[in-house]
Order: structure tokens, then sequence, then C-alpha cells
């Protein structure tokens, strides 16, 4: 068993979170403590302008407008995050054997073959003295694949753990959405659509703060039916898995004349109505849906899926056990072994790729 730490700044921009695990590669030999860095206002407000800037980037190596400055924000956060996890919790440096550094993406078009996550993973190798396992996407995109979700071979581990008969689907909410359908050696996921990403970004313009903390917006307004109905329309939602999203693929959906409350509450239905949307795309009827990231903090947004899912056993992660907000940065400490051992990262059932394939840089300090 390596001791990896894994790390994820996710589409919703929040913040980076840490965890540690021991895994081989395959099992996961025990969850280690886990922690968080927040970006602060004007950190956040730089990564959003990164996001619009990154919209004319044509190569992967092109840092139009404020892009370079925030891959220095981003590589700096995450040093700042790994060391303020390592003092607090007595941990040696030299008892890591990998970090997995996931960056943040800023530009996802994989029809383009071109998708970006920036964080300089040598930098971050130098500063911390560790080994770092970085850019997990690019491979997978350059031989066709989707290149998202990345997660699914962790949730089908974490799945492992557990003694469930059935179809179980792992949905993890961030700024997007995306499942794992995993059945016996079934390994299917997508991206579903909207997560958070179109709520904080409404919440912010209507409140000057990127979430609706608790669902409390949401659950005071009434749902635009109308309205989810066409955006459910969209191309998107028809094709089978696998298949991916850019944070802004939606971003030209607005929502007008609505009052705050009833924007929140059509924009928190819609990313419950287009995750239960994949449920009739999936091979099986699945018996548990299992959530987890920052969606499974809205109490609003939980009960409207489980109400689009009422045949199903709906949870969230922490119920069982799981540290839900850590998952994807569990994910990538997993993965970060993988690559060390050139096990495959990415499957034709989850990104689309011809073969299952490797992925990840390493950059040795």
């Amino acid at each position: 068993m390596l001791t990896a730490i894994g790390l994820m700044s996710g589409t919703s921009l929040d913040g980076v979170d840490v965890a540690l695990i021991e895994t081989d590669g395959e099992r996961i030999g025990a969850f280690g403590p886990t922690g968080y860095r927040a970006y602060s206002n004007s950190e956040r407000a730089l990564l959003r302008q990164a996001l619009a800037d990154a919209k004319f980037m044509t190569t992967r190596d092109a840092h139009p407008g404020v892009l370079a400055e925030a891959e220095q924000l981003v590589t700096r956060a995450h040093a700042e995050a790994v060391e303020a996890f390592l003092k607090a919790n007595g941990i040696a440096r030299d008892n890591i054997d990998v970090v997995g550094f996931h960056g943040q993406t800023v530009l996802h078009r994989p029809e383009q073959k071109l998708t970006v996550q920036i964080g300089d993973g040598a930098s971050l190798a130098k500063t911390l003295g560790m080994p770092v396992v970085f850019d997990m996407r690019a491979a997978d995109v350059a031989a066709g694949g989707q290149g998202a979700p990345l997660v699914p071979v962790y949730h089908r581990a974490l799945a492992g753990l557990l003694n469930r008969a059935g179809p179980t689907v792992i949905v993890n909410i961030g700024g997007v959405g995306n499942i794992t359908y995993i059945d016996g050696d079934t390994l299917i996921a997508c991206d579903t659509g909207p997560g958070n990403a179109l709520l904080d970004d409404f919440m912010l313009r209507k409140t000057g703060e990127a979430v609706d903390r608790d669902g409390v917006t949401a659950a005071k307004g009434r749902a635009d039916a109308d309205w989810i109905a066409r955006a459910l329309g969209l191309p998107f939602f028809k094709k089978p898995p696998p298949k991916s999203l850019d944070r802004n693929d939606f971003a030209a959906l607005t929502i007008d004349g609505m009052s705050t409350e009833d924007g929140a509450a059509t924009l928190t239905e819609f990313t419950a109505a287009s995750i239960a949307l994949i449920a009739p795309l999936l091979p099986k009827v699945p018996a548990t849906w299992i959530v987890v990231g920052g969606g499974a903090r809205n109490p609003t947004l939980m009960q409207m899926l489980t109400e689009r899912l009422k045949t199903a056993s709906v949870m969230r992660g922490s119920d069982l056990g799981w540290s839900g907000d850590a998952i994807e940065a569990q994910a990538f400490a997993y993965m970060a072994v993988r690559s060390l051992k050139g096990l495959p990262l990415t499957f034709p059932g989850t990104t689309g790729v011809r073969q299952p394939l490797t992925g990840g840089l390493l950059a040795k300090p």
C-alpha cells in the first residue's frame, strides 16, 4: 500500500480539498484525514476571469488574459493547502509517496481534443518536495475520449466496500453533475448537466454570494416547469453515456423576470431533473443512488432529486460514513497511485476511449 494525498479544486470555485488515503491502486487500504483551503473572494474573482479568458484558447499551452496569473494562484493555493494539512495532522512529508494534483479546469472541449487544467505540477513538486502526478485528463482526450468524468474508477472501489444488491449509481454534484453506474463488472459514467454552477452564478449576481446555502432560497420559491422543460430539450440530454461538459456549456440559459427565490428553485429543480433524466439511458434501473459533492449538502436539491427518483433509494455518501466533500480529492490520490503503476484511469464505458487507458504526468521534486 502507498500513502497518497489527493487535491481537487472543482468547477464550483470554492477552494482546494485535500485528502489522504492508503491504496495499492485497486483496493482502498485506509482513509486518512481530510482538509480544505478556501479561496478568498478576490481569488475566486480571478478564477472566474480565467474561465472567461479561457474561452479564446485554441491550444493547451496558450495563456490569454489572466491565465498565467491564475495558474500561479492555483499552484500556490494547492501548496499552501498541503502544507497546512501536513501541519494540522502531524504528518511528515517523508511519509507521503505521491500527490495527485488535478489542477483547475478552465476549458473542456473534448470534441476539439482540448482540455485545460491550470496548475504547474513541476513547480508544486519542487515546492512540496514530493512526487506529483498531474494532467490526468489529457491522455484520454488525445486518444478520442471525453476526458471526464475521471472519478468512476474510484467510485467503483468505494462501491466495492458496500454490500448492496442491484445496480448502484454514485452522483457527484459539484459545478457540473456526473454519475457513475456500477453493476458487477459494468462501469458506465457521464456528466449529467449543470450541478451547482448555474445556481451559484445566479446567486452571485442576485445576492453577491455564490451559493444558496442549505437550499434556503430555493425552498422559498416556485420552479418554472416550462423553463425546465425547454432547457431539458437541449440535445445534450438525449445523448447516451459517455458524454461530458464544460462548466459554461449552459451559461447561455437565462432566468428572466423571476424573483431570486423562483430563479433559485428553477435552477435547483433543473439540476435534479437533469440527473434523473439519465436513468432511462442506463442498462438497468438503479436500485441505489448515492449523492456526494457540494450538492449533497443542499436539502432542497436532495428532496427534489428524491422525488424524481421515487422507485430508488437515495442517500448521501455521508450516510455511509464517506467523506462526501473530499471524495474527489480521495479519487485523485487513488488515481495518482494507479498512474504510477500504469493502471487504467479511463475506460470505454466512462469516457468513450477505445480501450482502458492510463494517464497523468509525473513530476519529481
